[in-house]
C-alpha cells in the first residue's frame, strides 16, 4: 500500500502548487524509507500563522504562532484503543492505510524562515514537513543530542531529493 500524503490547504496566502505536493510526497518516500516506515498515511494542513496560534494555545499552552505542529496517531488513551482493536476486526476496513499523524505547518512562518536562512520557500516547507513526519514517529529534540540527531535525519532526506540550502 505505501505511504500516503493526504493534505488540505487552509489558508490563502499562498498558492500549494502541485509541484510542491510532488515534492512532499517524494520526501514522505525517502523519510519513509530512511526510518522503516513502509505503510502509513500522513495528514498535511497548510495554515496561516493565526491559525497555528490558535492551535499552539490550544494544545502545547503556548501563546504564540510557531512554524510546524505534529500530532501523532500512535499516542492512545485505553478507550481509543478499543476504538481501534474494534475497526481492526472490520473486516471492509483493511484496506485503509493506518494514520500516523497530522502535521500542520504555517505558511507565514515558512516564508519568513526561508528568507531569513536564504533559501527557497520549497525548502522551508519540506524541512518543516521532514521534521513533523520525524516527530509523528516519536523523534524529539530536548536535548543538543537528539536534535543532532534529528538535523541530521532531516538534512540527509532534503539531499536526497536535491533541497539543499
Amino acid at each position: 500500500m505505501g505511504l500516503q500524503l493526504a493534505w488540505n490547504n487552509e489558508q490563502e496566502e499562498l498558492s500549494i502548487s502541485e509541484e510542491l505536493i510532488s515534492t512532499l510526497e517524494l520526501l514522505l518516500q525517502k523519510a519513509g524509507e530512511v526510518e522503516g516506515v513502509a505503510d502509513g498515511e500522513v495528514a498535511l494542513t497548510f495554515v496561516d500563522d493565526k491559525q497555528i496560534h490558535e492551535l499552539n494555545k490550544e494544545y502545547r499552552g503556548i501563546d504564540r504562532p510557531t512554524d510546524v505542529l505534529s500530532f501523532a496517531m500512535n499516542e492512545f488513551t485505553d478507550e481509543e484503543l478499543d476504538i481501534v482493536y474494534e475497526l481492526e476486526e472490520n473486516e471492509e476496513l483493511t484496506d485503509m492505510p493506518d494514520m500516523l499523524g497530522d502535521i500542520i505547518i504555517s505558511v507565514n512562518r515558512a516564508q519568513a524562515q526561508s528568507e531569513e536562512y536564504g533559501h527557497s520557500l520549497e525548502r522551508e516547507i519540506g524541512f518543516l514537513f521532514v521534521h513533523g513526519f520525524l516527530h509523528l514517529l516519536g523523534y524529539d529534540h530536548q536535548d543538543k543530542d537528539s536534535e543532532a540527531e534529528m538535523m541530521g535525519k532531516q538534512e540527509a532526506v532534503l539531499a536526497e531529493v536535491g533541497l539543499t540550502r
